[in-house]
């Protein structure tokens, strides 16, 4: 396969080989697309779970069980203000 890079990115690729980390472009380019592997697989397991907290929080919503905006930025500042305390 070729493929053309924009200057910037073979300066980058060059930059990489000349700290010796790396044997060649191919390296490089295996490297970065392991870790753009991994951050997809993290975001997609970020999404499902966010899915799946938005789900639980739409069934509590169905049934009744909210809490008052208000009350719930008081509850979170005294939770701020006692730790805030414990820190002193």
């Amino acid at each position: 396969m070729n493929i053309q890079l924009q200057a910037e990115y073979e300066q980058f690729i060059q930059t990489r080989i000349a700290t010796g980390r790396y044997e060649n472009a191919e390296y490089v380019i295996v490297k970065a697309l392991k870790l753009l592997e991994e951050w997809e697989k993290g975001y997609q397991e970020w999404e499902e779970e966010t899915q799946k907290k938005i789900a639980v929080g739409l069934a509590s919503i169905e049934n009744g069980d909210i809490v008052n905006g208000e009350v719930v930025m008081a509850r979170l500042s005294e939770k701020l203000r006692k730790a805030r305390d414990t820190e002193e």
